[in-house]
């Protein structure tokens, strides 16, 4: 994971790299994890059209550049995620 003021560059298995924005990121003491939530750069210009949004747990990396990023493992912590995206969706409305 590159990180750049609010954008990261995922690269999937077969190498390729796309850009993503990055909506919010928090930490998990019950998972002892932090966690990513993205969505491809651009797609919040495009009207009328659902967001994928997406999770990941991540590493930061010693120097705070880079990290590396993991798959979510659990239910458990896909139910905590739901609820924190619920919670900052909830909040962005009311501003």
């Amino acid at each position: 994971m590159e990180n750049g003021e609010n954008y990261i560059t995922v690269v999937d298995e077969e190498g390729n790299e796309e850009l993503f924005e990055v909506l919010f990121t928090f930490d998990s003491d019950e998972f002892n994890k932090s966690y990513v939530l993205y969505y491809p750069a651009g797609a919040d210009n495009e009207e009328n059209e659902e967001i994928e949004i997406h999770a990941s747990s991540y590493i930061p990396s010693e120097d705070g550049e880079d990290g590396n990023m993991q798959p979510i493992e659990t239910e458990e912590e896909w139910d905590m995620i739901e609820e924190m995206l619920n919670t900052f969706l909830a909040e962005e409305e009311e501003e």
